[in-house]
């Protein structure tokens, strides 16, 4: 009889390792879902689960300690699955951020060539008028003709009319006009009217070499005849 009593605390004991071990398994998944969703586990929840289940499973017959074992196993598998999950998640976002931050430096990759065509395309539109100002015979007297030919031979066709708006009000294209009480001179009204020197020493006289100031002037400073156009209408004066 004591013999037998001595298996059945054996098997009692076995139950209730087998009981702790899938209480904390359990709790483990619990605790990764947690992590996961980003809740706080207790202390006390893992010592309180595997007293309840204790408890519970020191009872069962020692025949039913296999389901018991299997019990224990599904938990450790699903806290598993439940950890590489979590793990999969991760990695998607860091690769995500990765894939964003690429897309940011080609984008800004990308403009910073759009800048550098721009100025480039600048430097040669710059170059044409260069040309096309001492492609002009220097004269004693010009037209108004000839002052809007020439014009129209280094602006850029889209730009010409902004272009013209503003000679138009400025001097009427007269190269020769000077404002009595500033002291401003010629088709853009320059002032001071030496700062036309950049673009030929000739620039009191000849028209084609104030067009060259007055076009890299709008251009570096308003982008465009066109930009130095809007901010001529909306400040009568650029």
């Amino acid at each position: 009889m004591r013999a037998m009593l001595e298996g059945n605390r054996v098997s009692r004991i076995s139950v209730r390792g087998f009981a702790v071990a899938s209480a904390t398994a359990v709790t483990a998944v619990g605790s990764v879902v947690g992590v996961a969703t980003g809740s706080t586990a207790q202390p006390n929840d893992t010592q309180a689960a595997g007293e309840g289940a204790t408890l519970l499973l020191a009872d069962i017959p020692a025949g039913q300690q296999a389901d018991v074992q299997v019990a224990h196993l599904e938990a450790q598998a699903d806290a598993q699955l439940i950890a590489a999950d979590y793990e999969a998640r991760k990695g998607a976002e860091a690769e995500a951020r990765k894939e964003a931050a690429k897309k940011a430096i080609a984008k800004k990759q990308a403009a910073e060539r759009e800048a550098e065509q721009e100025k480039a395309d600048r430097a040669a539109r710059d170059d044409a008028a260069l040309a096309d100002a001492s492609s002009f015979a220097a004269q004693s007297s010009y037209s108004v003709a000839q002052i809007q030919a020439m014009a129209r031979s280094m602006v850029a066709a889209d730009q010409w009319q902004c272009f013209s708006n503003i000679v138009d009000h400025e001097s009427g294209w007269n190269y020769k006009a000077v404002n009595p009480s500033s002291g401003a001179y010629g088709l853009f009204q320059a002032l001071p009217a030496s700062k036309m020197s950049t673009a030929g020493a000739d620039w009191q006289t000849n028209p084609a070499t104030q067009i060259k100031w007055g076009l890299n002037y709008m251009e570096g400073r308003y982008g465009s005849p066109c930009g130095a156009w809007d901010f001529w209408q909306a400040n009568h004066w650029y």
